[in-house]
């Protein structure tokens, strides 16, 4: 299952907290892609999943960025 969040209107925590509720419901196959454009969650959300050693991959998505997270690579 691919989960999909588009917090570009939402400001830090909020993108962060859901975020955290999608990855607690994903299984090891799921997926999980996040839009973000505020930038304390473009410089915490980053961070939060190094921290957890989640795999991702982010790249601009018109005028925000895209965080793409894959499930069932957690260290």
């Amino acid at each position: 299952m691919i989960y999909e969040y588009d917090g570009r209107k939402d400001k830090c925590p909020l993108p962060l907290v859901k975020m955290r509720v999608m990855l607690k419901k994903m299984l090891a196959s799921d997926e999980c892609i996040v839009i973000i454009a505020d930038s304390g969650s473009i410089n915490d959300i980053p961070k939060y999943l190094d921290n957890k050693g989640y795999t991702y991959s982010q790249q601009p998505f018109d005028g925000a960025i895209r965080i793409h997270i894959k499930s069932g690579t957690i260290k």
